[in-house]
């Protein structure tokens, strides 16, 4: 688990969180997470990622909309430790 100040960007956390990321197929995260350098690390330890594309991308990637919808149960979660 990572935790990070309030006004931490995802990007940032991100950076942080990369090299404990346990072995895994596919990574859901939400816009705040979608850069090239991410997508890059995450495709070198071969897993994909489900994340949207940001409003500025002006090339939006492609994500499995199906799959992303599930993220709700991981927010649920974390709602109720709150």
């Amino acid at each position: 688990m990572l935790l990070t100040e309030g006004q931490t960007s995802d990007h940032r956390g991100a950076r942080l969180m990369l090299a404990a990321l346990p072995p895994a197929k596919t990574l859901l995260g939400d816009r705040g997470y979608d850069s090239g350098w991410f997508r890059a690390a995450l495709a070198e330890k071969a897993i994909e990622a489900c994340i949207p594309s940001s409003r500025s991308r002006k090339v939006p990637i492609p994500h499995d909309k199906a799959l992303y919808r599930q993220r709700h149960k991981i927010e649920n979660m974390f709602g109720k430790l709150k």
